[in-house]
Parts: C-alpha cells; structure tokens; sequence
C-alpha cells in the first residue's frame, strides 16, 4: 500500500510522462528529456533520495516547471525531504490560483502532519471536506488525528465514512480496525484486517496491525507469522523488527528477540523501544557492556526516562562500578516523581559512600531526609545510614512494616548498611530475608538476587530445604 502523498506523486507522474510519449509529432524536442527528467525524478523519490530528486527539477523547461502538476510534484518531495515551510509555499501558490485543487490542500496538510501541528493539519483537511465531503484521504487523516488524541468515537466515524466512500481503502480499513482493537472488539478488528490483507497481499501495515491483534490476544504464533511476512514484505522498516521481538519475547525466544531488537536499531539507533528491549536482554544474558551502551544511547535521546538511568546504576553496581552507580541514581532521583525518591535516594547514598568514605554521603542524606517525615520508615532508614548507628531500633520497625514492597526495599538497605560496615553475615542473613519476600518488581530485589548469587546462594530447587541464613 502506498501513502497518499506517493499517490499523488505516481499518479501526477503517470500523466505526466503518458502526455509526453503520445505528444503529437510536431512537439517541442524537449518532450523526450522532459520525460527522462520526470523518469529521474520518480528513480530518486524511489531510492528516497531526496534532496537529488529536487536538484532534477531545476532541469525542467521553465515553462513545463510552473505547471501545477509539476508544483505539487516537487512539494512533495519537499515534503518528503522535511523541507515542509518549502513545501507549503509552494502548495499555496498553487492554491492562489486554484483555490479548489485538493492535492495541493493535501500538501499543505502533510507539512503541517510532519511538523506535528494538528491544529493547521486540521483545517486544512477540513477545507478538502468543504469541497469533496467524502474525500477519503482527508477522512481518513482526520480520523488518525482523533485517535492520536484517544477519542475513538470520533475516530471510527472518520474511518466509517471513509470506508462508506471507498469500501477497499486500505488505510481506512486499518485504521478502523486498530479503534476495533482499542475497544475490545478483536472479531470485526480481524473481519477488517482480513479485507485488507487479502486486498493488498504486498502491503505490510494490515499485517502488522493484524499481528498486534493476534498478540494481545495470546495467539503469538500467528502474530510472529504475520511479522515474518511483513518484515520480507519490507525488510527496512524498524516497527515490524520491534514487533516481532516483542512478540518473540512473549514465547520466551529471547535471543531471537535480541537480533529483531538489534535490526530495529541498525535501521533507526535512536528507536526508543528497541532500546529499551535491548538493554533489557543484554542485561540478562550477562552482556553488561552492551546493555551500557543502549542505556547511554537511551538516556542521551531521552533524558526524561529516568529508568534509563536506574537500570544504568543498576548494571554500575553489578559491575563495583560504584562513582559511575552513584552517579546514574543522582540522575534517577533528580528526575523520577516522589514515589521513587526514596529508593533512588538510598541507592545513591550507597555508592556516594562505596565511592569513597562512609560519611561522604551525608550532606545529600541530609538534604533526602527533609522529603519524608521524621519517625516515618523512610526517614529512619536515611537517617541509619547518616548516623552510621541505630541499625537495632530501625530493624525492629522494619519488621512491623506491612507493606512487603517497601520491607522488602528496607531489607535490602539493612543488608547494605552491614555490607558497608562490615557486618558481613548480618548482611547475608538480611539479603536472604529480601529473597523470601520475593517481591520481584522492585529494583532492590534485582540488586539482591545478583548479590546472593555473586556470594554463592543459588535458589533452592522447588521443595529443597530452606538455606543456611548464617551462611558467612
């Protein structure tokens, strides 16, 4: 399936180059270069080799270059080229002298599409609909803005109007069925997506979407199916490789995974997700200089992700790395909502003070200390760690703490308080306590799980006797 704006482009083209070859004998002798020119042209979009593409219009016979068959061409290469102010001045000089020309309007409508103005992007497509009310490109973008801002409503009367008009469009066809999707209707989402499919057999979108489909609703063979057929379809496109990998992950095919993940990033290395995936696995397998690098990546495109920086500190830590650790938690706290704070707070503490002294780390235990108040589980936990005494009186509110999360964390920050004071067992003993609450979705029983294992306490097998707590 192409884009509209290709559309544009092929159409006005095919036109274009047939007016050329059936010219009449006595035509200008610059027909056939026109021709050769305009062929060029289509090569260069093909290869999305843009900027050439518009380097070739200046070639033209000026004359042939002002039609407005040939303005709407070079804008959408413009356009395509990301030069959208460009664009727009050329599609409203056509505008001014054909003020109902809907390609042109269509321009306009992309360019403000690609510089995320939906507020312009709207009212030019809603100039198309004053004048061809069931244009079916228009429609369909219009509905695409209401389902960006999750009104589905408006977004599936859009999409159904479309689909009034032309019962085959393929862009309609998806998108109705991702709102289907959106509202818990798999059933006539797949009814859709089935049309589509069959309609456009070399069109790998209503693949795609129909994979999403089959996913979330557990049926991740088809889905991985559908990817495979997609990603041969258009082997360059990085959403069908991230897809897929989640899709892969879902059957626990995590190295496969790895490989999608990795294609998606050669194909965009700042596609978020793919990085996000990627730390994630190279983490697991062990690759910690792998999963460092996607983290650096990650966190220098999106500096607001703040679990980029917790899974970077993390990782700093398996590695003793502890200034680099200590650093990636100051990171993390400064810019994660209050319910992180605490954690992010003491883990940055710990490695201040493995960086360097114990007490180095008591100005930011201070400062961390005002956020939560005195005689809360919080505050006494931050304050053990500035004091470097009290660690008896804090362990028995530890153990009337209800909340098995935050025990959990409080354990673990027991753990490391004898860790740095060199109460090795007492240590052992309170990691092993981590274990047993088992609250494997915060970030301190991920740290507590690596330690025990650095240390020599694999898991007990399903059944097996509970381990030696005073294990030194």
């Amino acid at each position: 399936m192409i884009s509209s704006s290709k559309k544009c482009f092929l159409a006005i083209l095919f036109t274009l180059c047939v007016s050329v070859v059936f010219a009449p004998v006595n035509a200008p002798l610059h027909a056939q270069n026109t021709q050769d020119i305009l062929s060029e042209i289509a090569d260069r979009f093909a290869n999305r080799d843009f900027r050439a593409a518009i380097e070739l219009f200046d070639g033209l016979d000026s004359a042939q270059a002002q039609l407005p068959e040939i303005l709407i061409m070079r804008a959408v290469v413009l356009n395509a080229a990301g030069m959208t102010a460009q664009a727009r001045t050329v599609a409203n000089g056509i505008v001014a002298g054909q003020p109902n020309n809907i390609d042109a309007i269509m321009i306009i409508a992309d360019s403000f599409a690609l510089e995320g103005n939906d507020r312009e992007r709207r009212l030019a497509l809603e100039r198309v609909l004053r004048i061809e009310p069931n244009n079916p490109r228009a429609l369909v973008d219009l509905g695409k803005i209401a389902l960006n801002a999750s009104n589905l409503n408006l977004a599936a009367r859009h999409f159904d109007q479309a689909l009034a008009a032309d019962p085959y469009n393929g862009e309609a066809l998806v998108a109705r069925a991702i709102v289907h999707r959106y509202s818990n209707q798999p059933a006539d989402a797949e009814r859709l997506l089935n049309r589509a499919v069959q309609r456009y057999p070399q069109w790998a979108s209503p693949l795609q979407e129909r994979a999403r489909l089959y996913r979330s609703g557990g049926f991740v063979q088809d889905a991985v199916q559908d990817l495979r057929i997609a990603q041969r379809l258009e082997p360059h496109n990085q959403w069908v490789a991230v897809d897929l990998g989640m899709a892969l992950i879902s059957m626990n095919r995590r190295q496969e995974a790895l490989t999608e993940f990795n294609r998606a990033v050669s194909l965009d290395p700042e596609n978020f997700l793919a990085l996000v995936h990627s730390a994630g696995l190279r983490e697991e397998f062990g690759d910690f200089d792998g999963a460092i690098r996607d983290l650096q990546t990650l966190t220098r495109i999106r500096p607001d992700y703040f679990f980029g920086f917790e899974s970077l500190g993390l990782i700093m830590m398996k590695q003793q790395r502890w200034a680099e650790a200590r650093d990636a938690f100051m990171e993390a706290h400064r810019r994660a909502p209050p319910e992180f704070s605490f954690s992010y707070a003491m883990l940055a503490s710990i490695n201040l003070m493995r960086a360097g002294r114990p007490t180095d780390a008591r100005p930011f235990l201070a400062q961390a200390m005002r956020n939560f108040p005195n005689g809360s589980m919080q505050h006494s936990m931050l304050r053990l760690f500035h004091n470097l005494n009290g660690d008896l009186d804090v362990a028995r509110m530890v153990e009337r703490e209800e909340n098995l999360n935050l025990r959990a964390s409080l354990l673990f920050f027991l753990a490391s308080y004898y860790d740095i004071t060199g109460s090795t067992l007492l240590a052992n003993r309170h990691h092993l306590m981590v274990r047993d609450l088992n609250r494997s979705g915060i970030i301190e029983w991920r740290l507590n799980e690596f330690i025990l294992e650095q240390r020599g306490f694999a898991r007990p097998a399903l059944g097996s006797p509970a381990l030696d707590e005073d294990r030194g």
